[in-house]
């Protein structure tokens, strides 16, 4: 689970450098094309193409920053793309070869990754300077109609920036929300740690507060009356033994899961993780400490789950004290059993039950635990 946050990351990241490394070829592509054609000077395609590789090489750096902080201001690398890219601008002819897109593109790419870096009302005046001053520009060295340049500028600046922002904004969200559900696994450990603590101070605090008063008084007494030290110790024995099973049943509650409850938060789990996950459970005519090994099996078998596979499907059934769940998505290299199958298998062996879990030769992974009914 933790993992997946960063795959997403990854995924947005990686695509969106693919898609600008094939800008890149194109535009450098097009410059040599244009020189080649005589339209501009061997000079100016030498510069031109020096700026377009510093503007495209600056270019996944700048999504990284923007994507693992929240910039409010432009950085050094955005200033120096910014150079590249005016550069690059100004020096190509802007009178496109018949059946080539226009250098406009290269403005509005920038504009995109500039709005990952200022406010929305900067981006909006950034968005009107660019598309304007690009627009103007260019009309005035083509002569070209003021509609036929304005508008696929505007639209391009539109569809290009709203969509940096939007890729931008889903990756902070899976990432906000996988941090909220961590933050509400360690908050939900703490209170549960803090609850089994004061479980036992309030069991043990006076007990054991009264066995210290009893042994120091039975340690004094043992010289002068050993008939009423031995009654003390008699106590301090009962009292320590009254102890020992108050621990035991608060340790035994603590331990004891619910089969219905761990089934409900197994799926949850999994699909959360994005893998469709079937329960068919008839498991009313079960023993209390059977429906108890079984939780623990469902419990950890969805743990083995999410964090060694890819699973997109699990299938999860309880039938007279057997449970089995099946998932795909096992790698081709399983792991080897951790030591949470490796204690289930021994609750279960203690318990008179068994337990396996292995590959099927279908591809999938099967867990099977069967308990005393």
């Amino acid at each position: 689970m933790a993992a997946r946050p960063e795959t997403a990351r990854k995924l947005l990241l990686h695509w969106m450098d693919a898609v600008i490394g094939l800008l890149g070829v194109l535009m450098v592509t097009l410059t040599v094309l244009h020189a080649t054609a005589g339209r501009i000077s061997p000079l100016n395609a030498t510069i031109t193409i020096t700026c377009m590789l510093g503007f495209f090489g600056l270019f996944p750096f700048l999504l990284r920053d923007a994507y693992d902080t929240r910039p409010d201001r432009p950085t050094a690398k955005l200033v120096l793309a910014t150079l590249f890219a005016a550069v690059s601008v100004a020096l190509l002819p802007h009178q496109p070869l018949e059946d080539t897109p226009s250098w406009l593109e290269l403005g509005v790419l920038w504009l995109s990754i500039a709005a990952l870096y200022v406010p929305l009302t900067v981006t909006l005046c950034l968005g009107v300077a660019v598309v304007g001053l690009v627009s103007g520009y260019v009309v005035l060295i083509t002569d070209r109609p003021w509609l036929d340049v304005l508008i696929p500028e505007t639209l391009s600046a539109i569809l290009m920036t709203a969509s940096m922002l939007l890729w931008r904004w889903l990756w902070w969200t899976i990432r906000d929300a996988h941090d909220s559900k961590e933050a509400k696994a360690r908050l939900a450990v703490s209170e549960e740690r803090l609850r089994f603590a004061r479980d036992l101070h309030d069991l043990l605090g006076h007990s054991l507060s009264v066995i210290t008063l009893k042994s120091e008084l039975a340690a004094k007494l043992a010289t002068k009356d050993a008939g009423r030290a031995a009654d003390e110790m008699a106590q301090v024995r009962r009292l320590a033994g009254d102890s020992l099973a108050e621990v035991q049943q608060a340790v035994h509650g603590y331990r004891t899961l619910d089969l219905d409850e761990e089934l409900a938060g197994a799926r949850a789990a999994l699909e959360a993780a994005g893998a469709r996950c079937l329960i068919d459970a008839r498991a009313d005519g079960l023993s209390p400490a059977a429906r108890t090994l079984l939780a623990w099996a469902v419990r950890e078998g969805a743990t083995n789950v999410l964090k060694h596979s890819t699973a997109t499907r699990c299938a999860i059934t309880i039938d007279g004290g057997v449970l089995e769940m099946l998932n795909d998505g096992v790698p081709a290299r399983p792991s080897a059993p951790g030591n949470g199958l490796r204690g289930l298998s021994e609750r279960l062996a203690t318990a008179g039950g068994s337990f396996s879990a292995a590959p099927t030769p279908a591809g999938e992974f099967l867990l099977r635990a069967a308990v005393p009914t």
